[in-house]
């Protein structure tokens, strides 16, 4: 299901996924594809990680990657989640045939 709320959103930021939920910006961007495909496997990867630990896990690799790297954008566009995400947006046939737990694969990239 897709929400829209345009004053839940910090910087260039337009879009979440809240499981079940996609929340977006604007309306606009439903007829966004790519877009959606990427908050659909934020989605994927939250259910299979029983949701709770997915944001555990999420929000734990956001702070230590902060750390690291001193910088807190430069951090979420390196967690593990958002890596498999962005490098998989365009494949509109990736959520169909992704294997469980491939965000593993992008923790050290």
């Amino acid at each position: 299901m897709i929400l829209v709320f345009k004053h839940f959103f910090y910087r260039n930021y337009v879009g979440l996924s809240v499981w079940p939920f996609i929340i977006l910006k604007e309306g606009a961007l439903r007829k966004d594809d790519v877009l959606i495909n990427h908050e659909r496997i934020h989605l994927k990867q939250q259910r299979e990680l029983l949701i709770i630990p997915f944001y555990i896990l999420y929000i734990s690799e956001w702070l230590l990657r902060t750390v690291l790297y001193l910088d807190s954008y430069r951090a979420y566009q390196n967690i593990s989640f958002e890596r498999e995400a962005y490098a998989n947006e365009d494949d509109m046939e990736y959520i169909f045939q992704r294997k469980p737990y491939s965000f593993v694969n992008y923790l050290m990239r």
